[in-house]
């Protein structure tokens, strides 16, 4: 039986990223059948950018981000 040739990877060096602004946690808390809500309405694995979506989009006075999140929640709710 004969070999396979293995091939040798070139290492690129890894580019240097910016400096991204730094990130701060903001919380609080809900009910259970509140956040069974907005997951269902956000769609699967989205809720925490959705929540953040509609949280800028009101502070922000964003009516048509804030009808969009609205579409797209009637959309996951049907």
């Amino acid at each position: 039986m004969g070999k396979k040739k293995t091939e040798l990877k070139v290492v690129k060096p890894k580019q240097e990223k910016a400096p991204k602004e730094p990130l701060v946690v903001f919380a609080f808390r809900l009910s259970e059948a509140d956040r069974d809500r907005i997951h269902a309405a956000a769609g699967p694995g989205r809720a925490t950018r959705f929540v953040l979506s509609a949280a800028l989009a009101a502070a922000n006075a964003d009516s048509k981000a804030f009808e969009t999140l609205v579409a797209q929640a009637k959309t996951n709710l049907r």
